[in-house]
C-alpha cells in the first residue's frame, strides 16, 4: 500500500459547495459574449475557493430561485449582490461584507422627473426581492407613487424606456452597466437624486454550514482584499467606478454586431443548448405524464367508487394548481419536509408529470366515456369479462378519439417547460434571460426564442394533423 503524498491529501480533502447566483445582475453575474459566466461575484467566489482550498459549483438560478433553494437546503450558499439585512441574517449565515453599494434612480432620457418629489401619482419599476425594491416600497407612501414589480432587470428598464413607468430604482453599478451597454440613448440617472440606502453585499450560507463554509469565505475575502486581488477583480468590471470607465470595461464583453442576424450568430450555440434541454424535459415529461395519465384515467372508468374518486381528486388537484406554484413547492417545499435535496431536473419532470398527467387523465377518461355505452353492454352480453371487454372493444375505439389529444398534449408540454425556468433549469427561456442579462437586447433575443418555439410547435402541429388524418382514415 503506497503512501499518500501531501498534495494528494489536500486534493482528497477538498469539498465542493454548490453556490446559487442570479442570472440578470450584471456586472456582478452575467454571461459574456462567449456565453461564459463571469462577473464580480463569479470571479470573487472562485478566487475565495482557490485561496481557501475548496471547490465551488456555481449555478445560475435567478435571485428568487436561489434564495428559495438555499432556504430548502438545495444549495450551500448564494452570491448574488445580496444586501446584508437583519431578516437575512436571521435566516442564513451571512458572510462579512465584500462590496458597498447603494440605490440610484434612473429615468427616461430628458425626463422632467429628476427627484423623488416628481414621482407623485406616477409608477416606478423595481425588481423582485432586491434592496432597491425595498427602498422604493419604504418611501412610496411618503412621495405618493406606486410600484410595479418584475423578475428581470431588463423588464424593469424597458418599462421605463417605453413610458409605462416614470422611473426605476437599482443598485448603482448595475444601473450604470445597463446604461453603458444598451440604454445610453434611453435612460439616465436622475440628476436630483443622491445615492440612497447604502448597503453591504454579503454571501449567504445555509445555517448547517455556518461553522464550516462561512469562516472560509470570511478568511478568503480578508486575504483577497489584503493582497490586492479583490481590487483587481472589481476594476476588471467597473474601472474607476465612473459611467465612462465602466462602459469601456464592459464593451469587450459584448457582441460587436448588435443586429438581429449578428446576435443570432453569436448566441446560436447557447440557444440550441437551451432548446436541447427543453426538448429533453418535454420528452421525459410527456412519457411520464402519459403513463400516469393513462393509469389515472382508467381508474376513473373502472366500476369501483374508491378508484373513481381517487382519479377525480387527482385530476381536480393537479389540473387546478398553477404550474409555477407546483414547481416551486416540489423544488423548495418538499426538500424541507423530507430533508433531502431534489435536483432541479427531477423537480421539473415531477411537475410536468403531475400537471400534464392530470390533463392526460382527463382526456383518457373522456375518450373512454365517449364510446357508446351499448358497446360495453354488447361485449358483456357475449360473455366477455369487464377487463377483456375494455381491452378488446372499448379501448381500441377510445384510442382513436384520444390520439390527436396526445399529440396536442406534447405541444402543450413543450410550451409549459418555459415555466420551469423558475427552478433555474437552463432550458430555452432561461437561456434567453441569461443572454439578455449581458446585452440588454430583450426585444431581439425574445424574438429569437419565440421564433424557435414557433418552428418546433409548427412541426408538431403538422404531425398532429397527419396523425389525425391517418386515424380518421382507418
Amino acid at each position: 500500500m503506497g503512501l499518500m503524498l501531501p498534495q494528494q491529501q489536500v486534493q482528497a480533502a477538498e469539498k465542493t459547495y454548490t453556490i446559487g447566483t442570479d442570472v440578470t445582475f450584471a456586472p456582478f453575474e452575467f454571461a459574456d459574449k462567449n456565453n461564459k459566466y463571469v462577473g464580480i461575484d463569479i470571479d470573487l467566489m472562485n478566487a475565495i475557493a482557490k485561496t481557501e482550498g475548496f471547490k465551488v459549483d456555481i449555478k445560475p438560478l435567478g435571485f428568487n430561485a436561489a434564495v428559495q433553494a438555499l432556504e430548502a437546503g438545495q444549495i450551500d450558499g448564494v452570491i448574488a449582490g445580496m444586501s446584508i439585512t437583519k431578516e437575512r441574517q436571521e435566516k442564513f449565515s451571512m458572510s462579512d461584507p465584500y462590496y458597498k453599494s447603494g440605490v440610484v434612480m434612473a429615468v427616461a432620457k430628458g425626463s422632467k422627473v429628476q427627484s423623488l418629489k416628481d414621482l407623485r401619482g406616477k409608477k416606478v419599476a423595481v425588481k423582485t426581492g432586491t434592496a432597491s425594491a425595498d427602498y422604493a416600497n419604504s418611501v412610496k407612501a411618503k412621495y405618493g407613487f406606486s410600484t410595479v414589480t418584475f423578475d428581470d432587470s431588463n423588464n424593469v428598464y424597458d418599462n421605463v424606456k417605453t413610458g409605462n413607468a416614470e422611473a426605476c430604482f437599482e443598485d448603482k453599478p448595475v444601473m450604470q452597466y445597463a446604461i453603458a451597454t444598451s440604454y445610453k440613448n434611453d435612460l439616465e440617472l436622475a440628476k436630483n437624486f443622491k445615492m440612497a440606502m447604502a448597503n453591504n453585499y454579503g454571501i449567504a450560507v445555509k445555517q448547517s454550514e455556518a461553522n464550516s463554509l462561512t469562516p472560509k469565505i470570511n478568511a478568503g475575502i480578508k486575504k483577497l482584499k489584503a493582497n490586492g486581488q479583490y481590487d483587481k477583480i472589481v476594476r476588471k468590471y467597473l474601472g474607476n467606478g465612473s459611467e465612462a470607465s465602466q462602459a469601456k470595461k464592459t464593451a469587450a464583453m459584448q457582441e460587436t454586431d448588435r443586429s438581429f442576424v449578428g446576435l443570432l450568430k453569436s448566441n446560436w450555440g447557447t440557444l440550441m443548448s437551451g432548446l436541447g434541454e427543453t426538448l429533453w424535459l418535454t420528452v421525459v415529461g410527456i412519457v411520464c405524464a402519459t403513463v400516469v395519465g393513462i393509469l389515472i384515467g382508467l381508474m376513473g372508468v373502472v366500476p369501483n367508487k374508491f378508484l373513481q374518486g381517487l382519479s377525480t381528486t387527482f385530476i381536480y388537484i393537479f389540473r387546478g394548481l398553477p404550474m409555477m406554484v407546483l414547481a416551486l413547492f416540489i423544488y423548495s417545499g418538499v426538500p424541507s419536509l423530507i430533508d433531502q435535496k431534489v435536483p432541479a431536473f427531477i423537480a421539473g419532470v415531477i411537475t410536468l408529470t403531475l400537471n400534464e398527467g392530470a390533463y392526460t387523465a382527463a382526456f383518457v377518461k373522456g375518450g373512454i366515456s365517449a364510446v357508446d355505452g351499448g358497446q360495453m353492454e354488447a361485449a358483456r352480453s357475449l360473455g366477455l369479462p369487464w377487463g377483456k371487454a375494455m381491452r378488446r372493444v372499448i379501448l381500441p375505439q377510445g384510442v382513436k378519439i384520444m390520439i390527436p389529444s396526445f399529440v396536442n398534449q406534447f405541444i402543450i408540454t413543450l410550451k409549459d417547460t418555459s415555466i420551469l425556468s423558475v427552478l433555474g433549469l437552463l432550458e430555452l427561456t432561461q437561456t434567453g434571460k441569461i443572454i439578455i442579462a449581458r446585452n440588454m437586447e430583450g426585444f431581439k433575443i425574445w424574438a429569437m426564442v419565440a421564433l424557435i418555439y414557433l418552428i418546433i410547435i409548427t412541426l408538431l402541429t403538422w404531425l398532429s394533423n397527419w396523425v389525425q388524418k391517418k386515424v380518421s382514415a382507418q
